[in-house]
């Protein structure tokens, strides 16, 4: 794995391909982020490089993590985010890191807040079967059972039932880069990602097996 980058979700279109099909892509406004710590084994017990993004009023963060970026001499940043290479010797604090991180047609894996639907009900929640319809069936939308009788006289837990649906962590892997924008800091990727218009996301390259 390599270090990926920190973007928000600006909202769907459509672009044509050079054949006149139309792609579906979803526009990532990524980056630029700023390398804030530099993980080592000697320091931390492991290997990692933070990076910060979205440049904020100093106000906006506590003390502690003030503190933390003026040792990098890195502005106050809102998002901050740890990424495990193979090696972090190649990466220096304070580094910039931008959209040239990724090429046309590479795969990416990309992760966010989903987004939030609420209390929901067994059929939208899970995709349960509903009961008959028929005049005087009781049963139209209700979960039916949701015990083992006497023995063990309890619901296991983590049993599908109602609750709250969406707003959890999601990631979708192996989309495609379209297209990268340098000079406004965009990324197309084909396909929908988490999340609705304004959720930070992270981007990084697919962890392919077999494949660094």
């Amino acid at each position: 794995m390599s270090v990926g980058i920190l973007g928000k979700k600006v909202g769907m279109t459509q672009i044509f391909s050079e054949d006149g099909k139309a792609i579906p892509v979803t526009v990532v406004e990524a980056g630029p982020c700023k390398i804030t710590q530099i993980k080592t084994k000697e320091t931390d017990g492991y290997e990692a490089v933070q990076i910060g993004y979205e440049e904020v009023k100093p106000k906006n963060l506590n003390q502690p993590l003030l503190g933390h970026l003026k040792k990098s001499d890195a502005p106050p940043l809102r998002h901050l985010r740890e990424y495990k290479p193979q090696s972090v010797s190649e990466y220096e604090l304070g580094q910039t890191l931008t959209v040239e991180l990724f090429s046309d047609g590479q795969l990416i894996d990309v992760s966010g807040n989903s987004i939030g639907r609420g209390f929901a009900g067994y059929q939208k929640r899970h995709n349960f079967k509903r009961g008959p319809m028929s005049h005087g069936s009781k049963n139209h939308r209700l979960p039916g059972s949701t015990g083992a009788g006497t023995t063990p006289g309890r619901v296991y837990p983590g049993k599908r039932m109602a609750g709250r649906k969406g707003g959890s962590r999601v990631t979708v892997r192996k989309l495609t880069v379209v297209k990268t924008d340098l000079e406004n800091n965009l990324i197309l990727v084909k396909g929908a990602v988490p999340g609705k218009p304004g959720t930070v996301l992270s981007i990084s390259p697919a962890n392919i097996v077999g494949q660094s």
